[in-house]
C-alpha cells in the first residue's frame, strides 16, 4: 500500500508537470497575462496647481516625478505620498519627464522650448539643453543614459552629460506629440499629429519607417520590453498595436469615448494602460486586445506610468492630482 501511494504521488506530479509544458507550448511559449481582477485607489498626490501631463518612477520603484502646466516638477515619495521637493525653473508648463536609468537625474521638457536636466536628489537644475524653436512636448533617455530624444515639430538627439545637440531628425509633417526608445538603444519611435508614427535610426538619424491607421493625431506611444511592439493613443479614441519591424498594425483598442492622451506598457509586456479624457484609465491584454479593468476619475486624465512592480499604476489629471492606483 505504501508504494502505491509514492507512485500516485510521482504520477500527479508528472501529469501536472506536463499540463505546464503543454499550455506553454500550446502558447508559443509566452507567459500568461496577470489576471488582476480590480483597480483600487491607494492615494492622491496633491500640490500640482495646474493639470499633470506626465509621470515618471525611478527604477526602484519608490520615487515619482511629475510634470505639470504650473510650470514645476514636483519629486514624491511613493511609499507615504510626501512630496520631497519642487523643482522651479522652467518659464512655461512642463510637457514631459524622463528619468534616467540610474535614477539619479530627471530630463524635464517645456512649453518654454527648452529641456532641462535635474539631480534628483537635491532638486538642483544641472544645466539647460537649447536648439528647439517651438514647445518641446515630449522626452525620452536610452537606456544607457547617455542620450535623450525630444519631440517638437522635429525630433533632436541630446548628449546628456554635456547638453550638445547631436541631430536633428526631420520627417513628421506636423507636430511631434510623443517619443519612446527602444530598449536596445538604437531606435526610436515618434507619435506626431500628422496621424502617424515614424521609427528612426538614433545614430544616423535616419527614417526608416512609417505607421500609418489611426484617423486623427497620435497623442502618446509606449515600446514593449522586448522592443517588438509600440502601442500608439490617439485622439480617434482608439489605441493601436503594432509589429515594429514590419510597421504592421496588428489591431486596435477600442473602448475609450474620449480622445486617448497617454499610454504605457507593464514592465512584462504583457499589458497597456490608457489614459483619456474621457476621465477613465483603461488595463487592456496586448494579446488579446480585450479590455480587462478600468478606473474612473473626476477629471480628463492625461497620463500614465507603471512602476517597475507591475501592479502599481500612477495617473495625472487635470486638476493636478497624480492618482496612485493598485492592481489586485
Amino acid at each position: 500500500m505504501q508504494l502505491l501511494r509514492v507512485l500516485h504521488v510521482d504520477f500527479r506530479k508528472d501529469y501536472d508537470q506536463g499540463l505546464k509544458e503543454l499550455l506553454k507550448t500550446l502558447l508559443g511559449g509566452k507567459q500568461q497575462a496577470a489576471r488582476f481582477e480590480s483597480v483600487r485607489e491607494l492615494r492622491t498626490l496633491t500640490g500640482h496647481s495646474g493639470g499633470v501631463y506626465a509621470v515618471a518612477v525611478t527604477p526602484d520603484g519608490q520615487i515619482p516625478v511629475s510634470a505639470s502646466l504650473d510650470k514645476t516638477l514636483k519629486v514624491w515619495e511613493l511609499a507615504s505620498g510626501r512630496e520631497l521637493r519642487t523643482l522651479t525653473g522652467h518659464s512655461g508648463g512642463v510637457y514631459a519627464v524622463a528619468v534616467t536609468p540610474d535614477g539619479q537625474l530627471a530630463v524635464s521638457a517645456s512649453h518654454d522650448k527648452t529641456l532641462k536636466v535635474w539631480e534628483l536628489g537635491s532638486g538642483r537644475e544641472l544645466r539647460t539643453l537649447t536648439g528647439h524653436t517651438n514647445p518641446v512636448s515630449a522626452v525620452a533617455v536610452t537606456p544607457d543614459g547617455e542620450l535623450a530624444v525630444s519631440a517638437s515639430y522635429a525630433l533632436k538627439v541630446w548628449e546628456l552629460a554635456s547638453g550638445r545637440e547631436l541631430r536633428t531628425l526631420r520627417g513628421h509633417t506636423d507636430y511631434v506629440n510623443a517619443a519612446a526608445v527602444m530598449p536596445d538603444g538604437k531606435l526610436a519611435v515618434s507619435a506626431s499629429k500628422d496621424q502617424t508614427l515614424k521609427v528612426w535610426g538614433l545614430a544616423s538619424g535616419r527614417e526608416l519607417r512609417t505607421l500609418r491607421g489611426h484617423s486623427y493625431a497620435v497623442r502618446a506611444v509606449a515600446v514593449t520590453p522586448d522592443g517588438k511592439l509600440a502601442v500608439s493613443a490617439s485622439e480617434d479614441k482608439t489605441l493601436k498595436v503594432w509589429e515594429l519591424a514590419s510597421g504592421r498594425e496588428l489591431r486596435t483598442l477600442t473602448g475609450h469615448s474620449g480622445v486617448v492622451w497617454g499610454v504605457t506598457v507593464t514592465p512584462d509586456g504583457q499589458l497597456a494602460v490608457s489614459a483619456s479624457l474621457d476621465k477613465t484609465l483603461k488595463v487592456w491584454e496586448l494579446d488579446s486586445g480585450h479590455e480587462l479593468l478600468a478606473f474612473t476619475a473626476d477629471a480628463y486624465l492625461y497620463c500614465c506610468a507603471v512602476a517597475p512592480d507591475g501592479k502599481t499604476i500612477l495617473a495625472g489629471d487635470q486638476g493636478g492630482k497624480i492618482h496612485c492606483l493598485r492592481l489586485e
